[in-house]
């Protein structure tokens, strides 16, 4: 079943009355949304709306990475550039490491379906993230580490599954080739992105129609996403790039007053309507699954996640221990570890899986029901560990953003 206007009015619908009663129940958005979909697919409706890789990849990630990237400050992205880097690389390769050695030695599965769970899964979403953290009230270097950071290591994990599976479907890759293919990949990603963000800073400073000036910053949003990806180059850091540059340089210069305004008030409304309706969509998804046939490797493979996630936080941010300018205290540790959800970029790499590959539809089940456990487990319990670690107000979430 497509998703058509009727169904997502409807889904619309669902989304704002789950804003409003969630509001009153202290209930997280996101959770609300997911479980909120599952009722509905088990509902006379019947919904039963595809979600496919061409969705959440195309459609809906280059707006919710775009709008997050349009709000990050330059300047604080480069003072913590460093850990963040080494996070969202190091980090995700030992998240990787642990996931993968784990499935394969506990679980008995094949190194190529074990090395594909693993990179699925050992990023952090930006869509879960955000959304989580935007509706807590969290601000600061919190805010901006755990954020950026699952920017750019979703930008690491989708190069990683493509070389992965190119090498798993018998490119003869070697280690160098999979280095180059790597760096080829993100660099020419941030290129696609850089170019795609001049040309749109370009025309919108020769026009002073605010409308003009969004219609520039959706063109780029999507523009360099779909450059990138035209070139078999990495979509998600493309467009994380051109948000850096049009927020750093187009709402601090290039725009009109007005059209700065309204740039960040339109970006908003996308991101409520986009994460409203792939939360919706996980949870009809998740209403479809049945997870009882391979309980035991979805209980190993959350546990493993959450090993890697420490192992990837803990481990890195020991290495700042004696830097006085990016060391990571315990508690932001604490909440990058937790903090750390997973979504709707495994879904969409998962989905996207040749249809020929053995345990596919394994893999499918194994990732939606880790996914479902990070949105609802870590998502009910992320704002309460915070404000147990005095890293928000108790009615920040009564102020923060929906």
């Amino acid at each position: 079943m497509e998703l058509n206007i009727e169904r997502m009015v409807l889904l619309l619908l669902v989304a704002a009355a789950v804003s409003m009663l969630g509001r009153k129940l202290r209930l997280p958005y996101t959770v609300g949304l997911v479980l909120s979909g599952s009722a509905l697919a088990l509902s006379p409706l019947s919904l039963d709306i595809g979600l496919t890789k061409a969705l959440i990849f195309s459609a809906f990630l280059p707006p919710l990475i775009f709008e997050a990237a349009l709000q990050i400050p330059r300047p604080e992205l480069r003072k913590d550039m460093v850990p963040i880097v080494v996070l969202a690389t190091l980090g995700v390769l030992l998240a990787t490491g642990v996931a993968v050695a784990g499935m394969h030695y506990l679980v008995r599965w094949p190194w190529e379906t074990a090395l594909l769970l693993g990179v699925l899964l050992a990023a952090t979403d930006p869509v879960s993230v955000i959304a989580t953290f935007k509706e807590a009230g969290v601000e600061g270097r919190l805010r901006l580490l755990v954020e950026a950071e699952s920017l750019f290591n979703d930008g690491t994990a989708a190069v990683l599954f493509g070389v992965a599976l190119a090498a798993i479907g018998g490119a003869g890759m070697g280690v160098w080739g999979v280095v180059q293919s790597f760096c080829v990949t993100v660099v020419g990603g941030v290129v696609c992105g850089a170019v795609v963000a001049a040309v749109a800073l370009l025309l919108a400073g020769r026009t002073d129609d605010h409308l003009v000036e969004i219609t520039f910053t959706l063109i780029a949003a999507y523009g360099s996403f779909l450059l990138a990806e035209h070139f078999h180059l990495s979509g998600v850091l493309a467009t994380l790039t051109a948000g850096i540059l049009l927020g750093n340089y187009g709402l601090c210069g290039t725009l009109t007053e007005k059209g700065r305004v309204e740039v960040i008030s339109f970006w908003d409304y996308i991101a409520f309507v986009v994460n409203s309706l792939i939360f919706l969509l996980i949870g009809i998804q998740l209403a479809h699954h049945s997870f009882g046939a391979v309980l035991i490797p979805i209980i190993a493979a959350i546990v493993l996640v959450l090993l890697g996630r420490a192992l990837a936080v803990y481990g890195c941010s020991a290495l700042f221990l004696g830097s006085r300018l990016w060391r990571i205290s315990m508690p932001h540790q604490h909440i990058l570890f937790w903090g750390g959800l997973r979504g709707a970029l495994a879904l969409a790499l998962v989905l996207g899986l040749p249809p020929a590959l053995p345990m596919r539809e394994t893999l499918i089940t194994v990732t939606f029901a880790v996914v479902a456990f990070s949105v609802i487990v870590q998502g009910l319990t992320v704002t309460p560990l915070m404000h147990r670690l005095g890293q928000i107000e108790p009615h920040a979430r009564e102020t923060g953003a929906s």
